[in-house]
């Protein structure tokens, strides 16, 4: 007989490992931010009828709807590293001593934080290329479309923004990691 599986709270992340308090609240944020989904939705809908029904379409509705799902798709690199769901082969993983894995974990903190500072400086860059006039006048980065947005500039501002918020979990995690208590019990000392 099958096993009754709680698909709402395996969606709402029922399974996942939150280890700090910045995971926490990074996590609950998607609960918010994931509306932006709908509202890119909701513009598409509303760009179809105008067009195709009414003959009028807009002309700032795909800026709108691209920017929302950008912002969306950058959020969610956080949101995976706070639910600890980011990629891992598991057979490996799970198939090794506590001790081992507290050392795998604290490489790939390493890692990881060397690629975020990377990414951080990278995205810095942009920031101000795309914020600043070569004067130094605040001047924002627009999609150079009829309509102009500033999407460009404020998407940068939020990889800028993804990748310092990740550098800062990794870091936690790493401290967590050094700090994470790997003696067996006696009575699973016996097992492994």
């Amino acid at each position: 007989m099958a096993e009754d599986v709680d698909i709402a709270a395996i969606a709402d992340g029922g399974d996942e490992e939150i280890r700090t308090g910045l995971d926490r609240a990074v996590s609950n944020s998607s609960k918010v931010l994931a509306w932006g989904i709908f509202l890119a939705f909701a513009i598409t809908v509303f760009e179809v009828i105008s067009r195709y029904v009414f003959n009028s379409p807009t002309f700032w509705a795909h800026e709108s709807t691209t920017f929302l799902i950008a912002a969306t798709f950058l959020i969610g690199g956080p949101i995976a590293l706070a639910r600890d769901k980011h990629i891992r082969v598991r057979m490996f993983y799970d198939g090794i001593s506590p001790a081992r894995r507290r050392v795998i974990d604290i490489f790939n903190s390493i890692i990881a934080l060397l690629f975020f500072f990377g990414l951080a400086y990278a995205g810095w860059t942009m920031v101000g290329k795309s914020w600043l006039s070569p004067t130094g006048d605040l001047r924002l980065e627009g999609t150079g479309t009829s309509w102009n947005p500033p999407t460009p500039a404020l998407l940068k501002l939020l990889v800028l923004i993804c990748v310092a918020t990740m550098f800062v979990q990794t870091l936690l995690h790493l401290v967590s990691a050094i700090r994470r208590d790997v003696s067996v019990p006696s009575d699973r000392a016996e097992e492994n």
